[in-house]
């Protein structure tokens, strides 16, 4: 797996010349492509979103749409139409900007719900329907997505089954002081960073390297660790809804990636407990009574990582 440990430390390398200070949070983007997964960044504004999309879409290369998503965004806004040709006397499909390798939706939360749809079909199955007929997107499909989880006004929040089609959620967080300091120099001049990005990997890698992750190992306790983390969210008082299978196989799959970026053919412990709560935060519903106490999502599932065992280093 040391192809993968170093096409990963390339493109690291290369987004953090402009996104600075959060290696973790690239490492479970690259994660999630690596499985064919989707992204949701949640977080405040001003803290880079837009900026890392942009820089994981130019440092791979190929296709790249931006969706912002408003009120009036209409589905054929983001799938395409089809327009009527004089010319040929037919009608023609000009594809939305979802045809696209990687696609960022920026503020989701701020299209409508049947808008929010047009999403779904291309999210779970990398197809999209128009007039009957059924349209492969381009392999790969990658989309990340962004919002703001502490505004309320003029948005609309995603349903359940669209949030359990993103692989992760991703709380990038305020940077560290050193971090701000390397923003605020790296923006000393008349152009956006971004400008100079170049790509650093072809598609092709990521198609090969994608068939290459599944063929990491996986131990039988780290198996049974998986499957007791995810019934300890069905079990728990915290949650009136508990993980999916859905979310059972997303953390087995995103172990095996991640052990793959860091150089190994096997998953450790580590692995999981990296990726837990990014995978699993989108998949539970906290109880009211919870979140009347002042509980979050997360903090109850650290809580369920704290409660359940770790199993021991094999020999």
């Amino acid at each position: 797996m040391k192809k993968i440990e170093h096409w990963a430390k390339e493109i690291k390398d290369n987004i953090e010349s402009v996104f600075y200070g959060k290696s973790h949070v690239i490492d479970k983007i690259l994660t999630g492509m690596l499985c064919g997964g989707h992204i949701l960044l949640e977080d405040v504004p001003g803290l880079g979103k837009t900026v890392l999309a942009k820089a994981v879409s130019i440092s791979l290369g190929g296709d790249f749409s931006r969706i912002q998503a408003t009120p009036d965004l209409l589905p054929n806004d983001v799938i395409g139409l089809s327009i009527y040709s004089q010319k040929d006397e037919v009608f023609k499909f000009i594809p939305g900007p979802i045809n696209s390798n990687i696609v960022l939706v920026d503020e989701i939360n701020r299209a409508t719900p049947r808008t929010q749809s047009a999403f779904l079909e291309a999210m779970a199955e990398s197809q999209i329907s128009v007039e009957g007929k059924v349209i492969k997107l381009p392999d790969p499909f990658f989309l990340i997505a962004t919002e703001n989880p502490l505004e309320f006004d003029g948005t609309f929040p995603l349903p359940e089954a669209q949030k359990d089609r993103f692989f992760m959620t991703i709380n990038i967080g305020y940077p560290s002081r050193d971090s701000e300091a390397d923003i605020l120099e790296s923006h000393r001049r008349t152009n956006h960073p971004l400008a100079d990005l170049k790509p650093v990997t072809d598609l092709d890698q990521l198609r090969s390297f994608k068939e290459d992750v599944v063929s990491v190992h996986v131990a039988d306790n780290i198996k049974n660790y998986i499957l007791d983390l995810v019934q300890a969210t069905r079990d728990s008082n915290y949650f009136k809804l508990g993980v999916s299978p859905r979310g059972s196989l997303a953390l087995y799959k995103g172990s095996q990636a991640y052990a793959a970026i860091n150089g190994r053919d096997y998953v450790i412990p580590h692995d999981i407990t990296s990726l837990f709560i990014s995978i699993m935060l989108q998949r539970v519903i906290l109880k009211s009574e919870y979140l009347i106490k002042g509980y979050t999502p997360e903090k109850a599932l650290e809580l369920i990582l704290d409660s359940v065992p770790i199993p021991p280093k094999r020999e």
